[in-house]
Order: C-alpha cells, then structure tokens, then sequence
C-alpha cells in the first residue's frame, strides 16, 4: 500500500461512514431476504446482479475491462470474499438473528490483525493493540453473552461456526488481496469480484440444489425490497467504499467496521422486533471504546521495499484471498 499519497480526509472519513452503517443495515436486509429466498441463492442474485451493473456501468464511461490475470485474482478472491464469508453469513442468517449475527463478525479485526502481523508484517502486536482488541471482542462476549441466557435463545452452535469460518476467510483475503493484480480503477476492481462471487454463489446454490421447491412468483414484495437494498446499497456502493479504503488505510483499520456493525445491526434490528435492552447497549458502548482504541494503538512496520506483486498463474496454492461485506 503506498502510503506516500493520501486521499483527503473527507474522503476516507464518507467511505468508513458508508462502510459502517450501510453494512450494519445490511443485515436485517438479509434476515428479511432468506426468510422466503434459500441463502446462497439470494447471495448469487444480489452480487451477480450488482456486479453485471456495476461492470457495464464502468464499460459505458471507457472504463477498461480486467486483464486475464485480473480476472483470474477477482476470481479467487471472489471465493473467499463471497462464498467463504458472505455465503455463510447468509445461510447463518437463518439461524441466527440479524445482530447477534453482526456481533459474531465482530471477530474480523482480530484476525485481521493478525494477518497483517503475521503475512504482511505491516503491524506489530504492542500492548496497546493487544488491549484494544480485547476491548472489542469483550464488548462482543457481553451481547453474545445476552444471547445465551439471559433473556434470549442460545445461538445456534452451526450458525455461530459458520459466522467465524466466515470472518477467518474475510480476514485473510483483506490482508492477501493486495498482493495480486487486480484493475487499478476501484469499481472495476468490485465489479469483477462481485460478478465472479455471483458465479461462483450462483454454482454453490446449484450443488446443494436450492431451486427445489423455491417460486419466485411467491415471495414477497418486503423480500424483493431487501434484495434491491442489498445490491445497491449494501453491494454497489458500500463494497465498493470498502475496496477503496483497504488500498488506502490499515486492514486492522478498516475492519473496525466490525465493531460498529453490530451497533447498527441492533438498533436496526428492533424494527424486526428484536430486542434492545440496557444489556445490549452496554456491550455497544464497549465495542465502540474497541474501535477508538484500536485506530490510537497501531504500530506500523515501516518496509524497506515493495514487496513483489503475486502472480495467480504461478502461485495459485500460496494464495486465498480477499475484498468485500452484508
């Protein structure tokens, strides 16, 4: 990441607010969608959508289309990014509830984190950092705490395993992603890893059969709503602020987005009927003091040199990676 050029702060400061309350909407948007659409289904109709619309939309003002190599890093991106993590989320969905759903991807900074120390080598674990992130997950143990016995249902053990599978392969693809070639204009560069997840999404729908017994003629106009709010707002913008942020500040940074989702999430969530009590909201407080404390205590390891650009069709088994969220 070069960081000799910095965007105007104004910038980065409308792409966080984007990323941080449009995504945290998002998932009442999913728990809405997944009640009458089977999740990867409804996961390949919004970003094959947002992606074919982004992508022509890009060609239309001579935006040039990926390269071969570019498609080939959208691609495998697109595995991590869409079935990995937002597949999981949306089958999660139908076991879990919309905030408690958000507070479990609350885990992201924490493996983000550790990505950049561990394959990047761009942060270093201090004891400030270390303290800051467990600030936030225990901001998250409090409410999951909430879910668990005392005054909710438990989360549903294969929900909750999904959600982390799903954080662990965001994180990882966040810190891989910018050691491939990808298109140097941002929404081209999430058109075409929204396009190849639809894909992909669209071939996991088709393996585990979803089309049975799903007619569209019978699904309502609330879960066509929450579709279209997921492709433009959740996909065509927000992903697209989210692409641009993680080439211009810190993962770790940038995923602190997990810490104020589900604060979003809950608020939002109430006008689903899902509760807000004063248990809830102290463990909002808690993870929003995690997102101030991890954004005052990164250390950054300065780099001698550009470290070289992966090349996909040589070093496919070194990689997995990542870009993109509900």
């Amino acid at each position: 990441m070069d960081r000799t050029i910095r965007p105007p702060t104004w910038q980065v400061l409308l792409a966080f607010g984007i990323v941080y309350f449009v995504w945290g909407s998002t998932f009442l948007a999913i728990r809405v969608g997944v009640r009458e659409v089977p999740p990867f289904l409804l996961a390949a109709m919004r970003f094959l959508l947002a992606g074919a619309a982004l992508y022509a939309w890009m060609r239309a003002r001579g935006t040039a289309s990926p390269s071969r190599r570019e498609w080939f890093s959208a691609s495998l991106l697109a595995v991590l990014i869409f079935v990995g993590d937002y597949g999981m989320v949306f089958w999660a969905e139908t076991r879990v509830p919309s905030g408690v759903t958000a507070v479990m991807l609350a885990t992201i900074p924490v493996f983000m984190a550790l990505s950049e120390i561990f394959f990047l080598g761009t942060q270093r674990l201090t004891v400030r950092l270390a303290l800051a992130l467990l600030v936030g997950i225990g901001g998250v143990i409090v409410l999951v705490s909430h879910s668990l016995g005392l005054g909710e249902s438990a989360i549903d053990p294969a929900g909750a395993i999904a959600l982390l599978i799903g954080a662990m392969s965001w994180s990882v693809a966040a810190a891989l992603s910018r050691k491939l070639p990808l298109p140097a204009s941002k929404p081209m560069s999430s058109a075409a890893q929204m396009f190849c997840g639809g894909v992909w999404l669209t071939l996991t729908s088709a393996a585990l059969r979803e089309y049975r017994g799903f007619h569209p003629l019978a699904v309502s106009r609330a879960a066509w709503i929450a579709l279209a709010y997921l492709i433009v707002a959740g996909s065509i913008i927000a992903f697209t602020a989210y692409v641009w942020l993680i080439h211009h500040e810190s993962p770790t940074r940038v995923g602190t987005y997990a810490y104020v989702n589900p604060a979003i999430a809950v608020v939002v969530g109430v006008i689903d009927g899902e509760s807000a009590t004063a248990w809830l909201i102290g463990g909002i407080l808690i993870i929003l003091v995690g997102v101030a404390l991890v954004r005052a205590g990164q250390v950054y390891v300065p780099r001698q040199e550009t470290p070289p650009i992966l090349d996909p069709a040589k070093s496919a088994p070194e990689f997995c990676a990542k870009e993109s969220r509900a």
